[in-house]
């Protein structure tokens, strides 16, 4: 017989892995219940902006946001070269998500979940800073395109 029993756990509804990880990454000093406040009101934010589905509109946003192809900087031989490679699921997820928090948190004035709510429609209209950062790290990709072969040194 086990000596633990498992617990069943709380499932909240309407949740999936994608929000719980965007709302980690929202959260500060492990205040997790004002990350999900914030995320709350984000959405409803984006409801109240005249969007009929804020989830919708927020995996948008975290698309249009997402990097393909990223540079990575590998010294060989006594030069550094920027060597494109192509961006994992969960690290263009990731990328996507921070370039947005950090857009929302640089803008001073506002309630969180404003600012918030406001970088995610214009991330979903394809502008905003992270949109700008995921096509300035394609442009890089490009530009050192040539480089593409010493990926097989990283």
């Amino acid at each position: 017989m086990a000596k633990y029993q498992k617990k069943d756990l709380l499932v909240m509804p309407d949740t999936n892995e994608k929000v719980e990880k965007f709302i980690n990454y929202l959260m500060k000093d492990g205040k997790k219940n004002l990350a999900r406040d914030i995320f709350n009101q984000t959405m409803e934010e984006i409801k109240n902006n005249g969007h009929n589905d804020p989830r919708s509109v927020w995996m948008k946003a975290i698309e249009n946001a997402s990097p393909k192809q990223m540079v990575k900087s590998k010294r060989i031989g006594g030069a550094v070269y920027q060597i494109p490679l192509d961006v994992p699921d969960n690290k263009q997820f990731f990328y996507s998500s921070k370039w947005i928090l950090d857009a929302a948190r640089s803008k001073k004035g506002k309630a969180m979940y404003e600012s918030l709510a406001e970088e995610i429609l214009v991330a979903y209209s394809n502008q905003g800073a992270a949109v700008q950062k995921k096509e300035e790290s394609h442009r890089m990709a490009d530009a050192n395109e040539a480089y593409a072969y010493l990926a097989k040194y990283i």
